[in-house]
Protein backbone atom coordinates (compact mmCIF):
# COMPACT_ATOMS: atom_id res chain seq x y z
CA UNK A 1 0.00 0.00 0.00
CA UNK A 2 1.06 3.62 -0.25
CA UNK A 3 0.41 6.74 2.13
CA UNK A 4 0.45 9.77 1.86
CA UNK A 5 0.68 12.67 4.62
CA UNK A 6 -2.31 15.22 4.39
CA UNK A 7 -2.19 18.48 6.35
CA UNK A 8 -3.33 18.10 9.75
CA UNK A 9 -4.13 14.90 9.42
CA UNK A 10 -2.04 12.54 12.27
CA UNK A 11 -1.76 9.17 10.35
CA UNK A 12 -0.65 8.52 6.90
CA UNK A 13 -3.79 8.28 4.53
CA UNK A 14 -4.17 5.29 1.95
CA UNK A 15 -3.95 6.23 -1.32
CA UNK A 16 -6.92 3.79 -2.16
CA UNK A 17 -9.72 4.71 0.36
CA UNK A 18 -12.78 2.17 1.37
CA UNK A 19 -15.83 3.81 0.33
CA UNK A 20 -18.50 2.21 2.79
CA UNK A 21 -21.75 2.76 0.07
CA UNK A 22 -21.97 -0.74 -0.52
CA UNK A 23 -24.60 -2.61 -0.13
CA UNK A 24 -24.27 -4.28 2.60
CA UNK A 25 -23.02 -1.52 4.52
CA UNK A 26 -25.90 0.89 3.61
CA UNK A 27 -28.09 -1.69 5.18
CA UNK A 28 -25.64 -1.55 8.30
CA UNK A 29 -25.24 -5.77 8.03
CA UNK A 30 -21.49 -7.17 9.96
CA UNK A 31 -19.04 -6.60 7.12
CA UNK A 32 -16.14 -7.14 10.16
CA UNK A 33 -14.77 -10.11 7.64
CA UNK A 34 -14.94 -7.99 4.84
CA UNK A 35 -13.00 -4.61 6.48
CA UNK A 36 -10.65 -7.16 8.47
CA UNK A 37 -9.00 -7.98 4.93
CA UNK A 38 -9.05 -4.82 3.48
CA UNK A 39 -7.54 -3.22 6.56
CA UNK A 40 -5.45 -6.08 6.98
CA UNK A 41 -4.25 -5.63 3.57
CA UNK A 42 -2.90 -1.96 4.43
CA UNK A 43 -6.42 0.63 3.51
CA UNK A 44 -6.47 2.61 6.86
CA UNK A 45 -8.82 5.26 5.35
CA UNK A 46 -12.83 4.60 4.83
CA UNK A 47 -15.08 7.07 2.88
CA UNK A 48 -18.50 7.37 4.87
CA UNK A 49 -21.50 9.83 5.08
CA UNK A 50 -24.60 10.58 7.01
CA UNK A 51 -26.60 10.05 3.65
CA UNK A 52 -25.19 6.45 3.14
CA UNK A 53 -27.51 4.82 5.00
CA UNK A 54 -26.41 2.86 8.11
CA UNK A 55 -22.73 2.82 6.97
CA UNK A 56 -21.49 4.99 9.77
CA UNK A 57 -22.82 2.44 12.21
CA UNK A 58 -21.63 -0.92 10.06
CA UNK A 59 -18.22 1.10 10.49
CA UNK A 60 -18.34 2.22 13.64
CA UNK A 61 -19.23 -1.51 15.15
CA UNK A 62 -16.18 -3.04 13.74
CA UNK A 63 -13.77 -0.31 14.95
CA UNK A 64 -15.25 -0.90 18.43
CA UNK A 65 -15.08 -4.49 18.14
CA UNK A 66 -11.53 -4.77 16.73
CA UNK A 67 -10.65 -1.58 19.08
CA UNK A 68 -8.46 0.15 15.96
CA UNK A 69 -10.19 3.58 15.93
CA UNK A 70 -6.60 4.62 16.77
CA UNK A 71 -5.21 3.36 13.49
CA UNK A 72 -8.32 4.14 11.30
CA UNK A 73 -8.77 7.47 9.25
CA UNK A 74 -12.51 8.34 8.84
CA UNK A 75 -13.58 10.69 5.99
CA UNK A 76 -16.84 11.48 6.83
CA UNK A 77 -19.18 13.80 4.93
CA UNK A 78 -22.37 15.77 5.72
CA UNK A 79 -24.69 19.17 4.67
CA UNK A 80 -26.10 16.72 2.08
CA UNK A 81 -29.81 16.75 0.99
CA UNK A 82 -32.38 14.62 2.81
CA UNK A 83 -33.91 12.08 1.24
CA UNK A 84 -36.46 12.96 -1.45
CA UNK A 85 -35.58 16.60 -0.68
CA UNK A 86 -35.19 18.56 -3.87
CA UNK A 87 -33.83 21.83 -1.01
CA UNK A 88 -30.04 22.36 -0.70
CA UNK A 89 -28.99 21.37 3.09
CA UNK A 90 -25.61 23.55 3.13
CA UNK A 91 -25.85 26.02 6.59
CA UNK A 92 -24.38 25.95 10.00
CA UNK A 93 -27.33 24.18 11.94
CA UNK A 94 -27.20 21.06 8.98
CA UNK A 95 -23.33 20.74 9.33
CA UNK A 96 -23.29 20.88 13.28
CA UNK A 97 -26.17 18.11 12.96
CA UNK A 98 -24.21 16.00 11.11
CA UNK A 99 -21.10 15.76 12.54
CA UNK A 100 -22.72 15.23 15.83
CA UNK A 101 -24.90 12.24 14.43
CA UNK A 102 -21.90 11.16 12.65
CA UNK A 103 -19.80 11.04 15.46
CA UNK A 104 -22.25 8.80 17.63
CA UNK A 105 -23.38 6.78 14.57
CA UNK A 106 -19.14 5.88 14.39
CA UNK A 107 -19.08 5.37 17.98
CA UNK A 108 -16.08 8.41 17.80
CA UNK A 109 -15.13 11.72 19.61
CA UNK A 110 -13.06 12.64 16.54
CA UNK A 111 -13.94 12.51 12.71
CA UNK A 112 -10.32 12.82 10.91
CA UNK A 113 -11.26 14.42 8.01
CA UNK A 114 -14.52 16.51 7.11
CA UNK A 115 -15.95 17.38 4.27
CA UNK A 116 -19.41 19.00 3.29
CA UNK A 117 -21.39 16.35 0.69
CA UNK A 118 -22.35 19.26 -1.10
CA UNK A 119 -22.48 23.18 -2.08
CA UNK A 120 -25.06 25.54 -1.92
CA UNK A 121 -23.66 28.82 -4.13
CA UNK A 122 -26.34 31.14 -2.76
CA UNK A 123 -24.86 30.12 0.78
CA UNK A 124 -22.15 33.04 1.56
CA UNK A 125 -19.09 30.88 2.47
CA UNK A 126 -18.22 33.07 5.89
CA UNK A 127 -21.22 31.35 8.07
CA UNK A 128 -19.67 27.71 6.78
CA UNK A 129 -16.08 28.25 7.33
CA UNK A 130 -16.53 29.53 10.54
CA UNK A 131 -18.36 27.06 11.40
CA UNK A 132 -15.98 24.28 10.58
CA UNK A 133 -13.62 26.38 12.47
CA UNK A 134 -15.17 26.08 15.16
CA UNK A 135 -15.80 22.06 15.08
CA UNK A 136 -12.27 21.84 14.73
CA UNK A 137 -11.50 24.50 17.93
CA UNK A 138 -13.71 22.03 19.88
CA UNK A 139 -11.97 18.60 18.37
CA UNK A 140 -14.77 17.15 16.63
CA UNK A 141 -13.03 17.05 13.35
CA UNK A 142 -9.51 17.59 12.21
CA UNK A 143 -8.81 18.59 8.19
CA UNK A 144 -12.00 20.07 6.50
CA UNK A 145 -12.50 20.32 2.63
CA UNK A 146 -15.75 19.69 0.52
CA UNK A 147 -17.16 17.38 -1.52
CA UNK A 148 -18.64 17.95 -5.06
CA UNK A 149 -17.50 21.63 -3.80
CA UNK A 150 -16.39 23.91 -7.54
CA UNK A 151 -12.77 25.08 -7.54
CA UNK A 152 -14.16 28.71 -7.11
CA UNK A 153 -16.27 28.12 -4.61
CA UNK A 154 -13.42 26.61 -1.97
CA UNK A 155 -11.10 29.29 -3.68
CA UNK A 156 -13.44 31.79 -2.21
CA UNK A 157 -13.28 29.87 1.10
CA UNK A 158 -9.93 29.86 1.56
CA UNK A 159 -9.70 33.97 0.78
CA UNK A 160 -12.39 34.01 3.38
CA UNK A 161 -10.50 32.03 5.64
CA UNK A 162 -7.46 33.86 5.05
CA UNK A 163 -8.74 37.15 5.36
CA UNK A 164 -10.23 36.08 8.96
CA UNK A 165 -7.04 34.02 9.99
CA UNK A 166 -8.85 30.75 10.04
CA UNK A 167 -8.53 27.58 8.52
CA UNK A 168 -9.20 26.89 5.14
CA UNK A 169 -10.29 23.67 2.41
CA UNK A 170 -7.24 21.75 2.63
CA UNK A 171 -9.27 18.32 1.15
CA UNK A 172 -11.69 17.85 -1.90
CA UNK A 173 -13.69 15.13 -3.11
CA UNK A 174 -15.23 15.63 -6.61
CA UNK A 175 -15.77 12.53 -9.27
CA UNK A 176 -12.28 11.75 -10.96
CA UNK A 177 -12.12 8.51 -13.05
CA UNK A 178 -10.53 7.54 -16.92
CA UNK A 179 -13.90 8.20 -18.26
CA UNK A 180 -15.72 11.21 -17.84
CA UNK A 181 -19.31 12.40 -16.25
CA UNK A 182 -21.66 12.67 -19.52
CA UNK A 183 -24.06 14.96 -17.00
CA UNK A 184 -24.28 15.24 -13.17
CA UNK A 185 -25.61 11.33 -11.98
CA UNK A 186 -27.14 12.10 -8.39
CA UNK A 187 -28.39 15.67 -8.33
CA UNK A 188 -27.60 18.65 -6.63
CA UNK A 189 -24.11 19.78 -8.14
CA UNK A 190 -22.08 16.76 -8.94
CA UNK A 191 -18.14 18.09 -9.64
CA UNK A 192 -16.36 16.18 -11.68
CA UNK A 193 -12.88 16.91 -13.45
CA UNK A 194 -12.53 13.98 -15.46
CA UNK A 195 -11.55 14.60 -19.00
CA UNK A 196 -9.77 17.48 -21.29
CA UNK A 197 -12.83 20.18 -20.33
CA UNK A 198 -11.35 19.80 -16.99
CA UNK A 199 -7.76 20.49 -17.18
CA UNK A 200 -8.01 24.01 -15.93
CA UNK A 201 -9.99 22.74 -12.58
CA UNK A 202 -6.54 20.16 -12.26
CA UNK A 203 -4.21 22.95 -12.83
CA UNK A 204 -5.98 24.88 -9.94
CA UNK A 205 -5.62 21.78 -7.84
CA UNK A 206 -2.35 21.68 -8.49
CA UNK A 207 -1.10 24.88 -8.24
CA UNK A 208 -3.13 25.56 -4.58
CA UNK A 209 -1.97 21.61 -3.50
CA UNK A 210 -5.55 20.76 -2.19
CA UNK A 211 -5.61 17.13 -1.87
CA UNK A 212 -7.81 15.08 -3.77
CA UNK A 213 -9.85 11.96 -3.08
CA UNK A 214 -11.49 10.97 -6.06
CA UNK A 215 -14.95 9.24 -6.01
CA UNK A 216 -16.56 7.94 -8.47
CA UNK A 217 -13.01 6.14 -9.48
CA UNK A 218 -14.07 3.33 -11.44
CA UNK A 219 -16.72 5.39 -12.89
CA UNK A 220 -20.03 4.10 -10.65
CA UNK A 221 -19.03 0.66 -11.72
CA UNK A 222 -18.54 1.28 -15.54
CA UNK A 223 -14.48 0.22 -15.60
CA UNK A 224 -15.91 -2.59 -13.50
CA UNK A 225 -14.50 -5.08 -15.89
CA UNK A 226 -17.96 -6.55 -15.27
CA UNK A 227 -18.80 -6.20 -19.31
CA UNK A 228 -17.26 -5.46 -22.32
CA UNK A 229 -16.54 -2.10 -24.16
CA UNK A 230 -18.59 -4.02 -27.14
CA UNK A 231 -21.45 -5.22 -24.91
CA UNK A 232 -23.41 -1.93 -24.38
CA UNK A 233 -26.92 -3.34 -24.09
CA UNK A 234 -25.45 -5.40 -21.06
CA UNK A 235 -24.29 -2.50 -19.93
CA UNK A 236 -27.39 -0.44 -19.62
CA UNK A 237 -28.73 -3.63 -17.66
CA UNK A 238 -25.86 -4.21 -15.09
CA UNK A 239 -25.13 -0.40 -14.65
CA UNK A 240 -27.72 1.13 -12.12
CA UNK A 241 -29.43 4.54 -13.21
CA UNK A 242 -26.76 6.70 -11.87
CA UNK A 243 -24.53 4.68 -13.81
CA UNK A 244 -26.17 4.98 -16.98
CA UNK A 245 -27.79 8.65 -16.50
CA UNK A 246 -23.60 9.80 -15.53
CA UNK A 247 -21.05 7.41 -17.68
CA UNK A 248 -23.30 5.27 -20.57
CA UNK A 249 -22.06 7.20 -23.87
CA UNK A 250 -19.87 6.19 -27.16
CA UNK A 251 -17.24 8.26 -25.52
CA UNK A 252 -16.80 6.46 -22.64
CA UNK A 253 -17.08 3.19 -24.29
CA UNK A 254 -14.30 3.62 -26.75
CA UNK A 255 -12.23 4.48 -23.45
CA UNK A 256 -13.50 1.61 -22.20
CA UNK A 257 -12.27 -0.37 -25.23
CA UNK A 258 -8.72 1.30 -24.76
CA UNK A 259 -8.26 -0.10 -20.79
CA UNK A 260 -8.98 -3.39 -22.43
CA UNK A 261 -6.67 -3.41 -24.81
CA UNK A 262 -3.73 -2.27 -22.51
CA UNK A 263 -5.16 -4.77 -19.59
CA UNK A 264 -4.48 -7.82 -22.26
CA UNK A 265 -1.09 -6.40 -22.80
CA UNK A 266 -0.75 -6.07 -19.25
CA UNK A 267 -1.90 -8.73 -17.93
CA UNK A 268 -4.09 -7.03 -15.38
CA UNK A 269 -7.63 -6.31 -14.77
CA UNK A 270 -10.09 -3.30 -16.22
CA UNK A 271 -10.10 -1.81 -12.73
CA UNK A 272 -6.67 -2.58 -12.41
CA UNK A 273 -5.45 -0.35 -15.46
CA UNK A 274 -8.20 2.17 -14.72
CA UNK A 275 -7.43 2.93 -10.53
CA UNK A 276 -3.42 2.62 -12.07
CA UNK A 277 -4.20 5.63 -14.44
CA UNK A 278 -5.71 7.83 -11.62
CA UNK A 279 -2.80 6.80 -9.46
CA UNK A 280 -0.73 8.24 -11.62
CA UNK A 281 -2.18 11.15 -12.63
CA UNK A 282 -0.34 14.91 -12.00
CA UNK A 283 -2.26 15.38 -8.81
CA UNK A 284 -1.49 12.21 -7.32
CA UNK A 285 -4.71 11.77 -5.63
CA UNK A 286 -6.54 9.22 -3.44
CA UNK A 287 -8.67 6.82 -5.58
CA UNK A 288 -12.02 5.94 -3.21
CA UNK A 289 -13.50 2.70 -4.15
CA UNK A 290 -16.02 0.57 -3.17
CA UNK A 291 -16.40 -3.49 -3.67
CA UNK A 292 -18.88 -5.80 -2.55
CA UNK A 293 -16.44 -8.42 -1.40
CA UNK A 294 -13.00 -8.40 -0.51
CA UNK A 295 -11.19 -10.20 -2.84
CA UNK A 296 -12.15 -8.05 -5.34
CA UNK A 297 -10.48 -5.20 -3.44
CA UNK A 298 -7.74 -7.33 -2.85
CA UNK A 299 -7.92 -7.38 -6.62
CA UNK A 300 -7.88 -3.91 -7.25
CA UNK A 301 -5.36 -2.46 -4.99
CA UNK A 302 -3.05 -4.27 -7.82
CA UNK A 303 -3.40 -1.21 -9.52
CA UNK A 304 -0.26 0.15 -6.96
CA UNK A 305 2.06 -1.72 -8.69
CA UNK A 306 0.60 -1.80 -12.28
CA UNK A 307 3.21 0.52 -13.91
CA UNK A 308 2.53 2.68 -17.42
CA UNK A 309 4.31 5.11 -19.41
CA UNK A 310 3.87 8.54 -20.21
CA UNK A 311 2.30 7.37 -23.81
CA UNK A 312 0.30 4.65 -22.50
CA UNK A 313 -1.27 6.75 -20.36
CA UNK A 314 -1.79 9.59 -22.38
CA UNK A 315 -3.59 7.13 -25.09
CA UNK A 316 -5.88 5.62 -22.35
CA UNK A 317 -7.62 9.16 -21.35
CA UNK A 318 -7.64 10.32 -25.31
CA UNK A 319 -6.73 7.68 -27.78
CA UNK A 320 -5.05 8.02 -30.97
CA UNK A 321 -4.86 12.48 -31.42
Amino acid sequence: MEYKNITDVKKPVSRIVFGTATPAMLRGENVFRMLDEVFAAGINTFDTARAYGMAEKALGAWMTARGCRDKVVILAKGAHPLPGSKEPRVTPGAIREDVEKSLKMLGTSFLDIYMLHRDNPRVPVGPLVETLNELREEGKIGTFGGSNWSYGRIDEANEYAYAHDMFGFDVSSPAYSLVRQKEDPWGFGCVDLSGREHSAERAWYQDKGVEVFAYASLGHGFLSGKFLASEAKRAAKFLDGYGVKGYLCPQNLQCLARAEKIAHKKHATVPQVALAWLLQQPLNPMAVCSASTARKMLSDIKALDLEMDESELNWLSEGDT
